[in-house]
């Protein structure tokens, strides 16, 4: 089917990636930050324009609409999500956006000292031709998962506008705070009503992922022995350097993110605060098999003992907060969902490639909350970062995935 698009996908969101929507880690409040409101007040306003009549956006800060069905049997609700924020890793202030028009290969110059260089970033190989858009290079470009966010609304407006496309009802969700693990906490999933969902929130142009790493956040509590440092001999006994010990003791060759790959897995030390009396140490533990985890939690225990030697009167604790659970163990239960999802791709005229995310989606706790949930690609690269970047053309690509996806389901129900 041609599909005839007169694509927004740009302009949408090169609107999106100015407002900022960083979260923030240390917040308890949901949303992490009310500016995160400030797009989703503004997506509403958009999906109201185009024609959605029921876009909402509630006092969590989750978007809501719905497209309704074009055709007369039941096909099952399909959900397509993603979210509002940016990573706290890197400033999304005042994100300039720079287009670089028809992409001639070499090296992409972003400011005097940033580069993006296709023999690192490979992706770039597969872009000659097309229009790259990065930031400035004095913040992250927000396409994680502005891109998505922008796809989806540019399929939205198509198929508002074109009631002839049969489809079945499609659910909208915008989440708050996917960044910092918390993108479902609120969702209401009966006031969703869907029966499948799809994140947009992926990389290379034809992939879909259907795993995810299971994952666990580690706590350390170190409780050391102060004393004067004058007269500290015998009886000092500094939770810092308790703290450093330890941390220099994990395995860098093995189960670091600095040196694994692929199904490889990793102890990850993010944060450490703290003087001499108290130290915390914050990890994250990562791996595709869940019951990995409980190795790694080992490891960190058996190291703790050893540290633990040298510093005799001090004490400590270790916390395991269970984060997202690999989400194939649910989409292998309901193989079409993947399925429609690569031919979709192929019909917007891509190869699909399954792959595993080394991370996680909000498609990961929702398929454990019931809501089998894959990621598909937005286009976005080198995300976090200061030289994160997009194709336009992908961006594309993901629009007319979205919407062949509909009509597949329609397809695929029709009696």
């Amino acid at each position: 089917m041609d599909l005839n698009i007169d694509f927004t996908v740009k302009e949408r969101f090169l609107s999106y990636v100015r407002i900022d929507t960083q979260s923030d880690p240390d917040s308890k409040s949901v949303p992490s930050t009310e500016k995160q409101k400030n797009l989703g007040k503004l997506l509403v306003s958009e999906l109201l324009k185009i024609g959605i009549t029921d876009a909402e956006i509630d006092e969590w800060g989750y978007v809501y609409a719905t497209i309704p069905s074009t055709v007369p049997f039941d096909v099952p609700v399909i959900c397509f999500c993603s979210h509002m924020d940016t990573s706290p890793d890197c400033s999304g202030t005042n994100v300039n956006p720079v287009i670089h028009s028809k992409y001639a290969g070499g090296v992409i110059k972003i400011s005097d000292t940033l580069v993006l260089d296709p023999a690192v970033h490979i992706n770039l190989l597969n872009q000659t031709g097309n229009d790259i858009i990065t930031s400035d290079g004095t913040t992250l470009l927000g396409a994680d998962n502005k891109a998505g966010i922008a796809e989806i609304m540019d399929a939205a407006a198509y198929l508002i506008k074109n009631p002839q496309i049969p489809h079945g009802k499609i659910r909208i969700l915008f989440t708050p705070d996917e960044e910092i693990g918390r993108g479902v906490d609120k969702v209401n999933l009966e006031k969703l009503g869907a029966s499948f969902a799809y994140t947009m929130d992926g990389e290379d142009s034809g992939t879909i992922e259907d795993e995810t790493f299971s994952a666990d956040l580690a706590i350390i509590e170190i409780e050391g022995v102060s004393a004067h440092p004058g007269f500290a001999k015998g009886k000092m006994e500094s939770a810092i350097r308790f703290a450093g010990n330890f941390i220099n003791d994990l395995p860098f060759e093995t189960l670091s993110p600095e040196n694994t790959s692929d199904k490889e897995g990793f102890i990850h030390p993010v944060t450490i605060s703290g003087g001499v009396e108290h130290a915390s140490i914050k990890l994250i533990l990562r791996d595709f098999e869940a019951n990995n985890l409980k190795t790694q939690k080992e490891l960190l225990l058996n190291l703790l003992e050893k540290t633990g030697l040298r510093y005799p009167n001090s004490k400590y604790t270790l916390e395991i907060v269970e984060q997202y659970r690999n989400m194939k163990s649910v989409l292998n239960q309901f193989p079409f969902v993947v399925e429609y999802a690569e031919e979709a791709i192929r019909r917007a005229g891509m190869n699909p490639q399954k792959k595993s995310i080394r991370g996680g989606t909000d498609g990961s706790r929702l398929s454990f909350m019931g809501l089998p949930c894959p990621n598909i690609f937005a286009g976005e690269h080198a995300f976090h970062s200061r030289i994160e970047w997009v194709s336009v053309q992908d961006m594309q690509k993901a629009v007319e995935t979205i919407i062949h996806l509909a009509i597949i389901w329609a397809e695929k129900s029709k009696v």
